[in-house]
């Protein structure tokens, strides 16, 4: 099942993606809900982010070849940070490029959806928490990252975090093949079986910390091949199964 949100006569709706079309469902995405009659072709319709998360858990250096290309040590824990909500867009919004940051970077990644509030869950339990996944891209100013020497300045600019299609439910994220095409050529290119540590691992690891909330996002790591935004840049994140996330770039002002 495919589930997103799209803007019908310029509100925010719930729907569910069935051959080509989307069905309006009624209810809480999180509690329990059921298909209108309301149905609307794919060609008809904007997609917008499909959650409105309280909080984004990104993980840095997820993938092998991403801790080899930045010549870091494998973590022996996860590495996590924040991204606010503010920096969430959806398909076909622009990604912005802010005045003086320097370099910015796209960043490929697995997105969870937490569909249930959850603390302390077992790794084993953690399956019962999840919603689905999505595509994500963790949008870096490179520079600011290591000015700051820490990651919040470069992972929390507005547009840093478009997030989409759709969300995938009972699906297996453990074999996915993970790509990146700036301006339609393959930049990035992996699977989710190089990840450090898995789906589960997170879930429980980030749970420890913190409570998540139903619709909460984790981001799961970047593989190698990161590199440079620009102006009219069309950057697409493109996750087996889970559809196309594109975002044209510009510069602020």
């Amino acid at each position: 099942m495919r589930l997103g949100r799209i803007l019908v006569d310029g509100k925010p709706e719930y729907c569910l993606v069935e051959d080509g079309r989307v069905r309006i469902i009624e209810g809480d995405l999180f509690e329990s809900f059921q298909p209108s009659d309301r149905v609307l072709e794919m060609t008809d319709i904007q997609p917008i982010s499909p959650v409105t998360p309280s909080k984004i858990i990104a993980v840095g250096l997820n993938y092998r070849d991403h801790a080899d290309e930045m010549e870091e040590e494998l973590p022996k824990e996860p590495l996590i940070f924040l991204k606010p909500p503010t920096a969430v867009i959806g398909p076909g919004e622009m990604i912005v490029i802010p005045t003086g940051a320097g370099r910015v970077d796209y960043e490929a990644e697995l997105a969870i959806v937490m569909g249930k509030k959850g603390r302390h869950i077992p790794v084993g339990e953690a399956r019962r928490y999840i919603l689905g996944y999505t595509c994500l891209n963790d949008v870096t100013a490179r520079e600011l990252q290591a000015k700051d020497g820490q990651w919040t300045r470069a992972k929390s600019f507005d547009t840093f975090c478009p997030i989409g299609p759709w969300i995938a439910t009972d699906f297996e994220p453990g074999s996915l093949q993970i790509q990146l095409y700036l301006n339609g050529q393959c930049k990035q290119e992996s699977n989710t079986n190089q990840l450090i540590f898995n789906v589960d691992q997170l879930v429980s690891h980030i749970s420890s910390i913190m409570t998540l909330l139903p619709g909460d996002v984790i981001a799961t790591g970047t593989p190698s091949g990161v590199g440079a935004l620009a102006d009219g840049d069309i950057v697409q994140v493109v996750i087996e199964g889970l559809g196309v996330l594109e975002n044209r770039v510009v510069n602020e002002g």
